[in-house]
């Protein structure tokens, strides 16, 4: 008889409010910013923070305030106890998202009972490929220029995403028209979510900080004045994802752990995969990740009640839509990076906190959360509210 697989659950999901570029968030250390989702989960769920097995959080641009493995910084400057580790992990947007599926993976091996899954990004102190740039003092232009074993396999043609969101909007027929109306109902319902408290269980103010600073008042005519990152080209900063600085964090535990803690479980997870693309076309990565995902989970397109695609672009989330057969009235629901930002290292569990309480508040089962990724990778999460 095979051995009872282990359930891992969410217990609970919070998060920082996202605050802008260069806006209330801005000076905030980034272990600190951490700390404060941690300890906000810590409390709120009321479990023994020496009964953690560990701290998993996702974060890119591991230098200056971010690096010496920020996991563990954030946990001990939380004032938690020393014994309990943590590790930092990067899986470029998809980091705490990865977090979360490291957690449950640790969970559902029964080597691990509770973990701390998350992520945190100050991107207006460590500005995004700060990395890479600080390379370039040491001889290396990119990450790939210098490697003959990348040359001789995509030879030098430019890697960003900046350039793959271009090239999607162009396979998929995809008009700046179309990517504008996106973008306005992103913030259109982002808005909408924040006037009616949508968000309020999920956010712990930080300072006076209490609600999300990303979401605009604009429009179509505003849109259509700004000049496309490239010339000629249909991408513009309207239809990109913001800048900003947010952490955020779950409690991901087993069922041994919910009996011995008191713990009530608010979502499992149905299923977890990741699934690598084409690294030049780098954002495309969701589309066969969520047909793997749904294969793989034996559920269909119907069977899910919300859906979350991260908004890097709008071009991603729109072609995504395109092959998967998603509608958009079950996309990004609450609004998406687009309105909300992208806080690169933390998006995955901000995202997550979101979804589950959506789920909550309309009564749906099933979410399904996925997110495009630097070398083409996509992250693929079904969670089953209970």
């Amino acid at each position: 008889m095979a051995d009872r697989v282990n359930e891992a659950y969410i217990v609970d999901a919070v998060r920082t409010p996202v605050g802008k570029r260069g806006g209330a968030l801005a000076g905030v250390h980034s272990a600190d910013l951490a700390a404060h989702s941690i300890s906000a989960l810590m409390s709120r769920t009321g479990v023994d923070p020496g009964a953690v097995d560990d701290v998993i959080l996702g974060c890119c641009d591991t230098i200056g305030s971010q690096a010496g493995d920020v996991a563990r910084t954030a946990w001990l400057v939380a004032g938690l106890p020393d014994h309990v580790p943590g590790v930092t992990i990067d899986r470029q947007c998809g980091s705490s998202q990865q977090a979360v599926h490291f957690a449950a993976q640790g969970v559902m091996s029964g080597t691990q009972d509770l973990v701390v899954a998350g992520g945190v990004q100050n991107m207006s102190a460590i500005p995004i490929s700060a990395a890479m740039l600080v390379g370039q003092q040491y001889g290396f232009s990119t990450p790939f220029a210098e490697s003959p074993g990348w040359q001789a396999r995509y030879g030098d043609q430019e890697v960003s995403q900046f350039r793959s969101a271009e090239m999607i909007a162009e396979k998929w027929d995809i008009s700046r028209e179309d990517m504008e109306a996106f973008a306005l109902a992103s913030h259109e319902r982002a808005r909408t979510a924040i006037a009616e408290g949508r968000f309020d269980r999920e956010v712990v103010p930080l300072g006076d900080v209490t609600t999300d600073q990303c979401p605009r008042e604009t429009s179509l005519e505003k849109m259509a004045g700004l000049e496309p990152l490239a010339p000629g080209g249909r991408i513009t900063a309207a239809v990109a994802s913001q800048i900003c600085d947010a952490s955020s964090a779950l409690l991901i535990a087993s069922e041994q752990a919910l009996s011995d803690h008191g713990l009530t479980p608010r979502a499992r997870i149905h299923h977890l995969s990741v699934t690598g693309d084409d690294p030049v076309w780098m954002l495309t990565g969701p589309i066969r990740a969520t047909e793997r995902a749904l294969a793989r989970s034996g559920l269909a397109i119907d069977d899910i009640d919300l859906f979350e695609c991260n908004e890097a672009f709008a071009s991603v989330v729109l072609a995504w839509m395109k092959e998967t057969g998603v509608p958009h009235d079950r996309v990004n629901v609450n609004g998406g990076g687009i309105a909300l930002g992208h806080p690169i290292g933390a998006t995955g569990t901000r995202i997550m906190a979101t979804l589950l309480n959506e789920l909550e508040r309309t009564g749906g089962r099933y979410g399904l959360q996925t997110m495009c990724e630097g070398g083409g990778q996509a992250n693929v999460t079904i969670v089953e509210r209970l």
